[in-house]
């Protein structure tokens, strides 16, 4: 039984590549090979561009990938979302010249310039404009003012549309990172045991990757207060240290409360802290 994935090739791969790698899957090969091999010889795995995995993975040539929300709804990709990721956050904006009056543009028919086809349609039908699409592959951002009246591209930090002096009138849609799967996979039971196996390994490395092991000894007086502080999963562990009365206090925090939450354990008696990384919480 082999389970077919498709992986983006590019920056997102970098991200997906370490996700499965922290599961136990390792991609091996070079950066031009687009079969790469696996450790886990129950998956075959093939390198793709973002924008042709939903539809490859709808027509069941693959039987799980990886693509952004975007490309999944400008495709109407029939597939089965399995885990929204978060990777890779962008936006679908549209564009136009600094100095240019979004508003006067529908009073005239425009050209607008997007690799986007079917959301940018379904935009500016909703939004009045009378519009001539061109698909751009790639760069759209140079296309303003002489070759288009508006793009309508993805961007995650603003950068590139403001160093070729244009502004962002609206937010057409937005999009990270999903797994997903083909729906006839999940209906095969042996498919999809596998699937739901990398689902639940999936979901221990993203809910570690919010959280860290604090570890800390302290005085028995002190245990009720510093237990107190700890916004624990669950309970944290508390075990009496070898020959003392002291203790040692285990608890799985998030992340971004450390900063505030050990100098408040210091002051309640704390002492030997250590912040750990957790691989996985399942």
């Amino acid at each position: 039984m082999k389970i077919k994935m498709a992986i983006p090739k590019g920056k997102l791969q970098i991200a997906i590549d370490q996700l499965l790698a922290d599961i136990g899957i390792n991609v091996m090969g070079s950066d031009r090979n687009y079969r790469p091999g696996c450790n886990d010889e129950r998956f075959e795995i093939k390198l793709l561009k973002g924008q042709n995995i939903p539809s490859m993975v709808e027509l069941g040539q693959h039987d799980i990938g990886f693509a952004g929300l975007d490309w999944i709804a400008e495709q109407g990709a029939d597939v089965e979302i399995i885990k929204p990721l978060g990777f890779n956050p962008v936006q679908i904006v549209a564009c136009i010249p600094e100095d240019w009056d979004y508003v006067a543009l529908k009073q005239r028919k425009i050209i607008v310039a997007t690799e986007y086809m079917n959301l940018a349609e379904k935009f500016l039908e909703k939004n009045g404009f009378d519009a001539k699409l061109i698909r751009s592959y790639g760069a759209t951002e140079v296309f303003p003012p002489e070759d288009a009246d508006m793009i309508i591209d993805n961007t995650s930090t603003g950068t590139t549309i403001k160093a070729n002096r244009l502004k962002i009138c609206d937010v057409v849609y937005e999009s990270a990172t999903q797994f997903f799967a083909n729906k006839q996979a999940l209906q095969d039971p042996e498919k999809k045991a596998i699937i739901d196996d990398m689902l639940l390994l999936i979901n221990g490395v993203m809910n570690a990757r919010q959280r860290v092991l604090l570890e800390m000894n302290c005085q028995s007086e002190n245990i009720e207060k510093i237990v107190a502080l700890l916004p624990a999963m669950r309970s944290p562990t508390v075990s009496q240290l070898f020959n003392s009365d002291a203790y040692s206090v285990r608890a799985a925090i998030m992340k971004n409360a450390t900063r505030d939450l050990i100098p408040k354990l210091k002051q309640a008696g704390a002492t030997d802290i250590l912040e750990l990384p957790i691989r996985k919480v399942v």
